[in-house]
């Protein structure tokens, strides 16, 4: 599911969009998590941590952080690869479940080269769970960027995980995996090849016109033009509303989009079905750990008529703990379900 996008020279700042592409609600929500918070792996706890950065996060079902910046302006972006397989699990071996994946490199890391030096050095693995609400067993791969420009994505792919890790890699779509994406790259006009830019919302073809229209933007003069800029790119790759392909989550509409100054540390949001453009500025949240958890509820004040649009950095409520799905959890909903049966 969806496209990201780095945009690394908006005249001084780097910006990030991304598209989320869905074939149902995953009743998204935006929470401010502060410094402080102690969590664990979500599998067999051997991996826990303090939070060392306080971040904004782009949720899931209140279960999973998909998208989100945290405080140093690293970014982090999960989209479905269906070709994902992370190998047998392995006890020995610092893991993380899929829900807790990303959120755990925004609570400890201010750049991607960190990031990445420390899953090569402790070879990490992925835990693959399963949607609790649909029954899917997701297959996801992982995108992190930083306010220097930085980029890189993980791959499990036949049980090896493949990291790419480079500035030069500014897109990331789905299907294939990234090499094959890059050589598929290479047969369009204006990368090496004879082929027209391609319009279809095939992940390749996304792929090869966002590379194409976020290498022609114009240098911005301000942060909205740049906003706004960048937006067009993830409009021009958005799917519009449609029925699903048959198997293929990701062969999806685009249910909200997103744009992030990693520089200047804004996060702005966009739902597909709603008409407002909403934003945080990171500069502007409490982050301290006695400050607490707290959550803007967008499916009830986007859905209010007048509801929520602009700055909405002071709309943060209090909330209780984010609960980030682990295996514990599954095995607890499995017994109700069978208690029920």
């Amino acid at each position: 599911m969806c496209t990201r996008v780095l945009w690394g020279d908006a005249n001084g700042a780097v910006l990030v969009g991304r598209n989320m592409d869905y074939h149902r609600d995953l009743a998204t929500n935006l929470w401010k998590l502060p410094r402080g918070i102690k969590r664990d792996d979500g599998v067999n706890g051997a991996l826990s941590w303090t939070a060392r950065y306080g971040s904004v996060a782009i949720t899931a079902l209140d279960m999973m952080t998909v998208d989100g910046l945290n405080e140093a302006g690293l970014s982090g972006h999960i989209l479905w690869l269906a070709e994902s397989v992370y190998g047998e699990y392995d006890a020995s071996r610092p893991v993380l479940s899929q829900a807790i994946w990303l959120q755990y490199f925004l609570d400890n890391y201010a750049n991607v080269a960190e990031a990445v030096a420390w899953v090569k050095e402790n070879h990490t693995q992925v835990f693959q769970l399963v949607d609790p609400a649909s029954g899917e067993v997701p297959a996801i791969h992982l995108a992190l960027d930083d306010a220097s420009g930085d980029s890189a994505i993980f791959e499990y792919i036949d049980g090896e995980l493949r990291i790419h890790h480079s500035p030069d890699h500014q897109v990331m779509t789905n299907s294939p995996p990234y090499d094959q994406q890059l050589e598929m790259l290479k047969q369009v006009q204006g990368f090496g090849g004879t082929l027209s830019l391609p319009g279809s919302t095939l992940a390749s073809d996304r792929f090869a016109r966002a590379a194409y229209y976020v290498n022609r933007l114009a240098r911005p003069k301000s942060q909205v033009e740049a906003i706004a800029a960048m937006f067009s790119v993830m409009r021009n790759v958005a799917q519009p509303f449609r029925v699903p392909d048959p198997g293929k989550p990701d062969a999806s509409q685009t249910i909200w989009q997103s744009v992030a100054d990693l520089t200047r540390r804004r996060l702005v949001f966009e739902s597909t079905t709603r008409p407002n453009i909403i934003w945080v500025d990171l500069d502007g949240l409490n982050f301290a750990a006695d400050s607490g958890e707290s959550k803007i509820d967008l499916g009830s004040q986007l859905a209010v008529e007048g509801g929520l649009a602009g700055d909405v950095t002071d709309k943060f409520t209090p909330a209780s703990g984010l609960k980030f799905l682990d295996l514990t959890m599954l095995k607890q909903l499995k017994a109700r379900a069978a208690a029920k049966a």
